[in-house]
């Protein structure tokens, strides 16, 4: 993994940065959840600002040699309706948003409105019928949400 990350370094969606800057300039508590490994998903944070402890994402468990091992099944994103049960999570939290809103490409971003208040479909990469569907706001470019954050600022 370590050498992936390595030989193919990151490359971010166009606008993300902007985007998150924008949430951050606004006083807003950006996490990611995901569905992929945390050990590829830190990089992307720290990039973007975004503290460690704002990640709910899968957990890979090596052994003494640091071989592969497991990952670890408590994380909600290794069960089914993973990103649901992430969520809950966060708003039990006494540092909670108010008002979650999830931004993302997939089915399972999808399953998390509720407990999101809403959910925005992102195509910017590939666009998908059935997340379109079920987006309450479906974008293909960051740009319409930082122009949106932008008119309409919000208090935290």
């Amino acid at each position: 993994i370590e050498a992936c990350l390595r030989d193919r370094p990151l490359e971010l969606t166009p606008g993300v940065a902007d985007l998150i800057k924008t949430l951050h300039d606004a006083k807003k508590e950006v996490y990611l959840v995901s569905g992929g490994f945390r050990i590829m998903i830190e990089p992307v944070a720290e990039i973007l600002n975004i503290p460690k402890s704002n990640i709910v994402a899968n957990t890979i468990l090596f052994d003494d040699n640091g071989e592969y091992k497991d990952f670890d099944d408590q994380e909600p994103t290794s069960q089914d309706m993973g990103k649901p049960k992430a969520l809950q999570q966060i708003a039990a939290s006494p540092s909670a948003p108010k008002t979650m809103v999830m931004v993302g490409d997939g089915a399972t971003d999808a399953q998390a409105k509720p407990p999101a208040a809403a959910f925005i479909g992102f195509g910017g990469v590939v666009v998908r019928e059935k997340v379109k569907a079920k987006s309450d706001w479906f974008v293909t470019d960051f740009q319409d949400m930082i122009r949106l954050l932008n008119e309409y600022p919000t208090s935290k």
